[in-house]
């Protein structure tokens, strides 16, 4: 038979679009699930025919990462994470230092719900359905609160007997406010002794420490006091005197002021063992979750997660959780500061992985669909030594690359880890992207980081392309400034060294230009089709009063046109004749050599005179 404590109804789950029991097909995602409606028979509809039109849902696994409040619990609980794995690398991890970061994952649990109460109540009268998710938001918390303020009394602080109780006050006294709000009431009221509330308030405001003082003192006293009878007369102190003495029963006859039963465990250990040991609590809270639970019926999710941190059963407790509570920050939290206590050694999973790296890598993974909440992310992979880089490798390829910023925000998550792949990745994508927009400047950029030679020489002719239509570069200061990246490819380098023949001329420095634009044709670093342009660009030096080129250049320049003419085939005629341009390159071809004869004849003119001299 089934442990009732062990098993729990599944949560159906309403699919918009989707029919009761209409057979519907899925695909899985790393992080969701998407469900269509379908058929098992497709013949009986003829093909492209439909009863209606399909729809596709997309069915997420921790849908809380889309609430602006909770993104906000989970934002600040990363920094609280974050300190926790710092403090692992110092010699020892003090109890005070881990019971002080469990009460930080707390103390941003309460602000959270509070401020998710007070938009509850801001929205109410204009959203009304907006109103109730966040009540069910208030809800998971407040456990969540509750459960992890347990854990830490027992499992943390591992509170001892004498002030294990003490503390288990104070989490009733946290977490159920009634007696504090009947106090209220009775002392705002204008004669308290009067007021309705007077002797319950009596009867459940007893301070741990006055009690311990007195305890045994007390139960000599009213145990003498209820033998004589000195209270028989008045109902409420016989009560009280009752209770006093450690009568199980007579807290039980103010149940209806205890909302819960560990509310009624903790009063009647107040009264009767305050000295409680830890590990007796055990047998105290299913005495009192009897008390609540009626006859056929079963506890409530809550209960079993309490009772099982009553049992010391920390396994059952995140397994409980991580069925019940519907996300993955608490568990993981949890698990992951219980590991720092060294609570956690014997509960091993069989498939590689400790529990807490498993419960980190699915809190994670939910991260890695929000457009922001990602980058905290990539923290927790760091902190999963076994898989935590393989994650990382795989999701950090899903993520879509909407603009360069972010581009950059992924790439130097890579870099920073020397994810090499992942690097080269993400700058081919966004080289591809930017040269699909006639981004060329950006594009190179791209395919430089990424070392990919092929598309750098690519963008480099489609750069030399759009020149020789324009006339100037687009990019000038960027294809100025490669350095030694214009190494990657020959068509890199030359279009590099192209601009910086461009920077040369412009600057006045027409003998270094002209070595320059020599050496890329004689080193035939330049592609041929180019060359006419090279050579085109030497006439305005020609034209300088002094002798820019030598009798030797002259004749390599020479040389270098016979060779463009010599490589014109026909055919490259023909197309030019069709498209009008074989006159152009005529007069081109007319310019270059009048040019290069006059130039010839200066330069030999010139150092005949400077020899000669």
């Amino acid at each position: 038979m089934a442990d009732p404590y062990m098993d729990y109804e599944p949560v159906i789950t309403y699919i918009p679009g989707v029919n009761r029991g209409e057979p519907i097909g899925f695909e899985w995602g790393p992080t969701q699930m998407l469900l269509y409606p379908t058929s098992h028979d497709r013949k009986e509809r003829a093909p492209g025919s439909s009863s209606r039109m399909p729809t596709i849902q997309a069915v997420f696994n921790d849908k809380d990462i889309y609430s602006p409040i909770l993104s906000k619990l989970f934002n600040e609980s990363h920094g609280i994470f974050m300190t926790l794995q710092n403090t692992e690398h110092e010699c020892t991890t003090q109890k005070v230092e881990l019971v002080s970061i469990s009460r930080n994952y707390r103390s941003v649990i309460r602000a959270y719900l509070e401020e998710l109460h007070r938009a509850s109540g801001n929205v109410y009268s204009e959203d009304p359905s907006m109103s109730s998710q966040y009540d069910d938001q208030v809800s998971i918390l407040s456990a969540m609160e509750l459960i992890w303020n347990l854990c830490e009394i027992l499992f943390i602080e591992a509170a001892q007997a004498g002030s294990l109780l003490s503390h288990l006050m104070d989490w009733i006294r946290l977490h159920i406010c009634q007696v504090d709000a009947m106090a209220d009431q009775i002392m705002v009221s204008e004669n308290p002794v009067e007021h309705l509330y007077y002797w319950n308030v009596h009867a459940n405001n007893q301070t741990i420490t006055e009690f311990e003082l007195k305890w045994r003192h007390w139960q000599e006293e009213c145990e003498r006091c209820l033998k004589e009878g000195t209270f028989a007369s008045n109902g409420d102190l016989l009560l009280i005197c009752r209770i006093l003495a450690g009568d199980g029963d007579a807290v039980s006859e103010k149940m209806d002021l205890l909302s819960t039963w560990y509310h009624l465990m903790v009063s009647k250990l107040l009264y009767s063992h305050p000295t409680v040991k830890p590990t007796d609590l055990y047998q105290y809270a299913e005495l009192c979750l009897d008390h609540f639970v009626t006859s056929g019926s079963q506890p409530e999710a809550l209960d079993r997660i309490l009772l099982a941190a009553f049992e010391f059963n920390i396994h059952q407790v995140l397994k409980d959780c991580s069925i019940i509570l519907n996300n993955w920050w608490f568990v993981s939290h949890l698990t992951d500061l219980l590991d720092h206590c060294n609570l956690l050694q014997s509960h091993n999973l069989h498939f590689g992985s400790n529990l807490r790296e498993f419960l980190i890598l699915e809190y994670a993974s939910g991260l890695f669909n929000h457009e922001s909440l990602w980058q905290l992310a990539v923290d927790y992979f760091d902190h999963c030594p076994q898989f935590g880089r393989v994650y990382l490798e795989l999701y950090i390829e899903r993520i879509p690359l909407n603009t360069e910023r972010k581009a950059l925000k992924v790439l130097r998550i890579c870099e920073k880890r020397q994810m090499k792949e992942q690097v080269r990745s993400i700058c081919k994508i966004m080289a591809m992207k930017a040269m699909r927009n006639n981004r060329l400047g950006s594009a190179l950029s791209w395919s430089v980081r990424a070392k990919d030679s092929f598309f750098a020489t690519l963008i480099s002719d489609r750069l030399l392309q759009d020149y020789s239509v324009k006339g100037s570069f687009s990019d000038f200061d960027l294809i100025s400034n490669l350095g030694s990246s214009m190494l990657l490819s020959d068509r890199l380098t030359f279009l590099g060294k192209y601009c910086e023949f461009h920077k040369l001329y412009g600057e006045m420095q027409f003998a270094k230009a002209a070595n320059l634009l020599l050496s890329l044709m004689t080193a035939r670093i330049a592609p041929r089709s180019f060359w006419m342009t090279l050579l085109l660009d030497a006439l305005p030096m020609m034209e300088q009063k002094e002798v820019i080129f030598s009798t030797e250049q002259t004749y390599a320049l020479m040389q270098c046109l016979e060779d463009v003419t010599a490589d014109d085939t026909g055919s490259e005629r023909e197309m030019r004749a069709v498209g009008g341009e074989d006159e152009v390159a005529t007069t081109q071809l007319g310019l270059l050599r009048l040019a290069f004869t006059r130039n010839l004849a200066k330069a030999i003119v010139h150092e005949g005179t400077h020899h000669g001299s």
